[in-house]
């Protein structure tokens, strides 16, 4: 995977962490510098970490898909983007999450919005993509877009709302079908 696909998808997964930090910057216009520091650590770590698991759980299974891989890589992303494009417009853009920054909370926000980067990483794994280098691409987009989320939500997130998430969700399914068609025309005849 080239360096242009490692960023787009790293913007890409960042969008729903980027999306929930507006949303708390809207929501609790009080946060601090060292909240916000803290909110886009949890998201850039557990971002950056869930690749590596699905990587290894896909590594494993890398020779048995071998034959159909790209329409793995390209159905996970598809499903990925689609889920955030159809979470973003059906979100009601009043609605404010609990305190973001309780560590229960920091939790399970930092898990649900890393969840989609466990598929990506299962995705690189059947491309056997090296993991280091997208990994910390990941984590560091991450981290960075959701430092920019709170102070962008404390200042102007009425603009923003779900439109974030809808554009992370279509970078997301193009890299899919980038991939499944990139495969497809360099094995011309191979449906499988």
């Amino acid at each position: 995977m080239d360096v242009a696909a490692v960023l787009l998808v790293a913007v890409g997964l960042a969008m729903d962490a980027f999306s929930v930090s507006v949303c708390s910057g809207m929501c609790f216009r009080q946060m601090r510098f060292g909240g916000a520091l803290r909110m886009a650590a949890s998201f850039g770590v557990f971002q950056a970490g869930m690749p590596v698991v699905g990587w290894l759980g896909g590594t494993l299974l890398a020779e048995r898909i071998a034959a159909f891989d790209h329409w793995i890589a390209f159905g996970l992303l598809a499903v990925i983007g689609g889920k955030m494009v159809v979470e973003a417009v059906r979100r009601d853009p009043e609605e404010c999450p609990p305190d973001p920054l309780q560590l229960g909370m920091l939790l399970i926000l930092s898990v649900a919005t890393s969840i989609d980067a466990l598929a990506v990483g299962i995705s690189l794994a059947v491309l056997d993509t090296a993991i280091a280098a997208p990994v910390a691409v990941i984590g560091v987009v991450t981290f960075g877009l959701s430092l920019a989320g709170v102070h962008l939500g404390k200042r102007c997130g009425d603009i923003f709302g779900g439109k974030v998430e809808i554009v992370g969700g279509v970078i997301l399914i193009g890299i899919g079908l980038r991939i499944l068609l990139s495969h497809l025309i360099a094995a011309p005849g191979v449906a499988g």
